[in-house]
């Protein structure tokens, strides 16, 4: 029976997944004004594109924060697919810590250039940059607890799942 912990972190991972299927379909139907109106209606209009880069931003960061797996994420498969568990550990540790590190060194400037950054806004939405940027923060924080619990568990003799070929599919 999985414990009530995992069971919560199940439920948020796929609210976070929805919020980031929205967050696509609202750049969807962006992107299909935008179309509609320079091409029918022949009127330019600026919001559309900046609206959708900010659901970019917004998607990619939080996606990655919250809802990429480790398995899922890009590793040189040439070293870590041939690998067994103990060299794995090793590569996973160096990589944890590495990571923790440089994460760690930048988010004082990372902060600092975020909260800078009110003072400035986007041109037609007139949104913060500080607004606009602050998920940048929540992705370096959750990156840096992500590769802390993954280098303790490594360091703990757990290593990281191998990357089956033969198992690949596009996540459904």
């Amino acid at each position: 029976m999985r414990s009530k912990f995992a069971m919560v972190g199940e439920w948020l991972r796929n609210r976070a997944e929805n919020l980031i299927a929205f967050m696509l379909l609202g750049m969807f139907v962006i992107f299909l004004m935008q179309i509609a109106f320079r091409y029918v209606l022949n009127v330019s209009i600026g919001w559309t594109h900046e609206a959708s880069v900010a659901l970019w931003i917004w998607m990619v960061l939080f996606g990655s924060a919250f809802v990429i797996r480790e398995i899922d994420e890009i590793r040189f498969d040439l070293f870590w697919g041939p690998a067994a568990d103990g060299p794995r550990r090793v590569m996973q540790v160096i990589s944890a810590v590495s990571l923790v590190f440089l994460f760690g060194w930048s988010l004082p400037a990372v902060i600092d250039y975020v909260t800078f950054m009110k003072v400035e806004s986007t041109a037609y939405l007139k949104i913060r940059f500080d607004y606009l940027f602050s998920i940048y923060v929540v992705f370096a924080v959750a990156m840096i607890i992500r590769y802390v619990w993954l280098c303790v568990q490594a360091i703990r003799g757990k290593a990281p799942e191998s990357f089956d070929p033969t198992k690949a599919s596009s996540g459904v």
